[in-house]
Parts: C-alpha cells; structure tokens; sequence
C-alpha cells in the first residue's frame, strides 16, 4: 500500500480487504490480458488446464508490461528480454543471463483469483498477510439448479461510489426508466424503510410489493453487492420476479466497471424457453435500461456530491455511504498501526 492518504482519496480508488469481479470469464484466453483495476496494473492469463492467473503487470527487470509478453501455461515471459515469472509472483528464469540472481525471488504481487458465475473474481488485500474472508454471493446466483442468469458488464465513465448509489436509489425506476417495459408500474411517490439483513439491510418502498422497483438490498459477505428483484408479466417468459444482483469494481477513481447478473427461478423447459426468449428479445432492452443509468451517472455535474441536498429518499445510498467510510477509516487505521509498529522495529 501507498503512504498516507486522505480517506475520500482512499475511498475513490476502492475498498480492500474484498472480492471484486474484474472482467467476465469469456474475456480471458490464452493471450496475457491487461487490465486496470482499483488503480492498479493486472495481467491475467489462462495456464493449460484453465486456470486463470493474475500478477501486477510490471517485469521485475526494467517494467514493461507483462501483458504484452506470452503465456507460457504457469508463468509469462517479458517480450521486452524474456524474464519469465510464474502466478505466484516468483521469477522462474532470465533466459538471457546465467545465474541470474532475480531467479526464485517473489518479485511482484499475485493476486488470488476465484472464476464463478461467468465472471473472474479477484481478491484486493489492504495488507499481503490478510487472510480472505468467505466469499458467498445471494443465493439467485449460487444455486444453480433453481435459478439460471446470465451476465451484462461494462465500463463506465464515473466513480464507482456513484454506480453503487445509483442501484441503492429504487426510486429513480419510476421516473429515469418509466417507459421501459418492466418498470412502467407503480407509484411516483412513496414512504421508504430500513430492514437490517443477516449481511446488511434492505431498503424498501412501503406499502408496495411487486409493482416496479420498489427495493434493494445490500449485502456484505467477502464482497459488496446489490440484490433487487422486478415483477415481470406472462408475456416476458416463465419464472416468476427477474432477480437482479450487481456489482461494480473501480478502475480509477473516475471509472468503473459494473456487472449485474439477470436470474430467474426457473428449471427444465422453462429455462430453455426463457434462456431463448433473453437472448432473442429482453436481452436489447435491458441494454436500453443500463444506457439510462450510465448516461445520467456519466453527466453528474463535477463534484456532484460535494453540493447534494439529500431527502427521505436516499436513506439506503446514506447508509452505505457511512458503512463504506467506516471500512475505509478501519483500513487506514491499521495501515498506519502497521507502518507505526514497523518504524518501532527498526528504530
């Protein structure tokens, strides 16, 4: 980690110590891919039995990109001189020198990677000595013979504090998105509420059910994500409510990449028939729906939450808020216990 830095910068550039999912699994071949995540320079890559690996993208030797360089199953080789270095971070050869003394020294961060659901999840630790913790997504995604899903995922141009907010706001459904096919229901206006969960809490509207997007929730388990489910008609295929369950990684501190997984409790032929139905028509309209957020979130006036009046309404973005701020306040905190208790060894 970094120095010392000011909370909101820290907060900017992306919580630790959690699972992110990072780019979808189809993106990851047999060529290194290079990626940008909370700041950071990534290179992914497949070995043979596809396993995906993921290091910091630098050669230990003069800092080219790895990702430019070639798979060679468990490590990379620099295109620039050949140094080749294996997931683990360790170089593993400098085909060009004899005795080479950077062969078999940890030289470069790995990162411990999990592939669920069609997307990679990587782990981001604050300190390289933190144990993950366990990692469990809602249940719409892990139990895979009731529900079935598929996954949308993209780059947007904002802060990834702005995406989270924008999915903990059920009432913008009934204005920004009030002609789409799936949210054109409901009331304008309505009395929300705070219900604590085993992993976090829902935020709802009161008194309605089923109608429109009418609550979210928010779940901390090993990562940070959002559920919420939206009423579809008969005509849209089997399966009863569409589950909706999103996530969104920082690239930087004014980008962000955003997945939602789309389920529906559905199993044997209805899962076909609702599988081709997506894929054939629901598919472009929800596309349609995430063009909304993405152009609002991307036209946020600059420093837009520096000059915010917030109302009832945005009680569920306020407490995510002040819980993302306590996480990043406790990781700082024992980073600079951890720099401190350091200095005292060495002095």
């Amino acid at each position: 980690m970094e120095g010392k830095m000011d909370v909101r910068d820290y907060l900017r550039r992306g919580l630790r110590d959690l699972w992110y999912p990072v780019v979808a699994s189809w993106e990851v071949g047999s060529a290194p891919l290079g990626i940008t995540r909370l700041g950071e320079h990534i290179v992914l890559w497949r070995d043979t039995t596809g396993q995906v690996h993921a290091l910091e993208d630098r050669c230990p030797h003069r800092g080219a990109r790895l990702s430019m360089g070639w798979n060679l199953g468990d490590r990379v080789a620099c295109w620039y001189h050949g140094v080749e270095v294996g997931g683990d971070g360790v170089v593993k050869d400098v085909p060009a020198v004899n005795a080479c003394p950077l062969v078999g020294s940890k030289c470069l961060r790995s990162y411990l990677v999990q592939e669920k659901h069609g997307a990679i999840f990587l782990y981001f630790a604050a300190d390289a000595d933190n144990v993950p913790p366990p990692f469990e997504l809602p249940l719409e995604l892990e139990d895979t013979e009731q529900y079935s899903h598929f996954l949308c995922t993209a780059e947007w141009k904002c802060g990834y504090e702005s995406a989270i907010d924008n999915v903990m706001d059920p009432m913008h459904g009934a204005y920004l998105h009030a002609a789409s096919h799936s949210m054109a229901e409901g009331e304008r206006s309505a009395e929300m509420q705070i219900v604590p969960t085993a992993t976090g809490f829902v935020f709802e509207k009161t008194k309605q059910r089923g109608v429109n997007f009418d609550w979210v929730e928010f779940g901390h388990s090993g990562a940070l994500w959002m559920r919420l489910s939206i009423p579809y008609r008969k005509q849209f295929g089997p399966g009863g409510p569409f589950w909706i369950i999103g996530m969104v990684v920082p690239v930087d501190d004014s980008h962000c990449r955003v997945f939602f997984w789309r389920a529906r409790k559905v199993q044997g032929w209805q899962r076909d028939v609702w599988r081709f139905m997506y894929r054939t028509r629901l598919e472009a309209l929800h596309w349609e729906v995430l063009e909304q957020d993405r152009k609002v979130l991307e036209g946020l006036s600059p420093h837009a939450r520096d000059n915010e009046f917030l109302y009832a309404h945005d009680a569920g973005l306020a407490r995510v808020r002040r819980i993302m701020l306590r996480m990043a306040l406790s990781q700082l905190a024992a980073q600079s216990g951890a720099e401190a208790a350091m200095a005292g060894a060495t002095a």
